[in-house]
């Protein structure tokens, strides 16, 4: 779904959101509550300039707005894979923003995510899966790693993943999978004001990705280990 048609059908024709190159980004109105809206698309590649971009507007919605919701509009390839950004450190960048959004979290602001289109790699890991949810449109594509390169990255047959993958959603790619994990808590489908309502009615504050992962089959052991580790601490 192109990023136009989403956010009219969630808040209208008139919703003042903006494109900047690849950069989305406005305040909307919803149902009297006014959002920070910022997000990607054309499956950007996130560079330095455009994780920096985003962690602005996060960290400016903290200082302005307390406790202004914030929603996470997801379209990404993955990060940049320039030398110019690699020199700049897109590491660093793309921490920082993963570490705005952790900060936002902290300080009161409800913050989803949602998988409209694509959601590949560290572009995905420092934006959606660090917001209280993260969701997904069910024709969303997700993965942090094809089958083909997490051969050639394990050094295991990729024969030996694709069977894997049959059983294992940690080992395929695809929304269903990730909703199998917890990765994603739902799938938006029907009336997208409706799933948005839901979405920040649910948004608690509390990490339920293990839990979930748990209890739909797709991290067995995962909430268990965590735990484990905590009651050590």
């Amino acid at each position: 779904m192109k990023w136009n048609t989403l956010v009219t059908q969630l808040f209208g024709p008139f919703h003042g959101m903006r494109e900047v190159g690849d950069f989305l980004q406005g305040e909307v109105l919803f149902e009297g509550e006014l959002l920070t809206v910022i997000g990607t698309t054309n499956h950007a590649s996130i560079g330095v300039r455009l994780a920096l971009a985003q962690a602005r507007v996060v960290l400016d919605t903290i200082s302005q707005h307390p406790g202004r919701p914030i929603l996470l509009l997801i379209d990404t390839q993955g990060q940049q894979l320039r030398r110019r950004d690699e020199l700049l450190g897109i590491n660093r960048a793309m921490a920082h923003l993963g570490m705005c959004i952790d900060l936002a979290r902290r300080n009161g602001h409800r913050v989803i995510g949602l998988v409209y289109d694509q959601a590949l790699s560290g572009g995905f890991i420092t934006s959606g899966l660090i917001a209280d949810a993260c969701d997904a449109l069910p024709e969303a594509e997700i993965r942090v790693m094809r089958i083909p390169a997490m051969a050639r990255v394990t050094k295991l047959p990729e024969a030996m993943l694709t069977e894997l993958s049959e059983s294992n959603p940690v080992f395929a790619p695809g929304v269903g999978n990730y909703v199998a994990m917890g990765g994603v808590r739902a799938l938006w489908e029907g009336n997208l004001q409706e799933a948005l309502r839901a979405a920040l009615s649910e948004a608690t504050g509390e990490d339920r990705r293990a839990r979930d992962g748990a209890l739909r089959g797709g991290r067995k052991l995962a909430a268990d280990v965590a735990q484990r580790v905590l009651d050590a601490a």
